[in-house]
């Protein structure tokens, strides 16, 4: 029997998580297996992982053989490397007492990358929200410079306003004063006559004379 240790599908659309299984290679997928030695679950951030490391490493030590996915979560686990020391101290390579200490120094070594990688990706993370706060930062000191524009624009033009229907106002208060001025002349100008008739008073006396002379000569007859 060809068995083999690969992943189950589970839960719903879109959010799926997966068995890890040992299972014979002419089931189903989804279908029955032999034993679950852990479970993977790529929907959390980080992907979170449980797996027997133990179980999963009897297995492989009988044959059994892992899918591409199941293989890159047990290479991932050191799975696979322990498997490597162990095959080393059958060939006399490794010896036994070194396999701990050398999966311990792989362990280690495997966890400063990783949080060497994540502290990479959190900065890159930190790195890029700084700069979206500054970009909405600048986007609404933008916004206040416009709406400051705007409304200083419309403040000179209602000053322009102000002042054109000030001047207006005021030429008009000064148009009836103008005519009044300009009106006087004709007023002189139509009182002269009557100075004229009492200066033509002597015209009469002159035209009196002759009878004052008539009056005179009336002794001599």
């Amino acid at each position: 029997m060809s068995v083999k240790i690969r992943l189950q599908r589970q839960g719903r659309k879109k959010r799926a998580y997966y068995h890890i299984v040992i299972a014979d290679s002419r089931s189903k997928r989804d279908g029955r297996y032999i034993e679950r030695i852990g479970s993977y679950n790529p929907v959390t951030q980080p992907a979170e992982i449980k797996l027997d490391s133990e179980k999963a490493l009897d297995w492989l030590m009988k044959g059994a053989q892992p899918t591409e996915s199941a293989r890159a979560i047990l290479k991932y686990k050191g799975v696979i490397y322990k498997k490597h020391l162990l095959r080393g101290v059958k060939l006399g390579v490794v010896k036994e007492d070194d396999v701990e200490t050398k999966f311990q120094e792989w362990v280690d070594t495997r966890l400063s990358r990783e949080e060497a990688k994540y502290e990479i990706k959190r900065k890159a993370e930190e790195a890029a929200r700084l700069k979206e706060e500054e970009a909405i930062k600048a986007k609404i000191e933008a916004d206040r410079q416009a709406a400051a524009a705007v409304e200083a624009e419309e403040a000179a033009k209602a000053k322009a306003e102000a002042e054109a229907a000030a001047a207006e106002e005021v030429k008009t208060e000064e148009a009836p004063e103008a005519n009044a001025e300009e009106s006087a002349p004709e007023a002189s100008a139509e009182e002269a006559p009557e100075v004229k008739v009492e200066e033509s008073a002597p015209e009469a006396s002159t035209e009196e004379a002759p009878e004052a002379k008539t009056e005179e000569e009336a002794p001599k007859e």
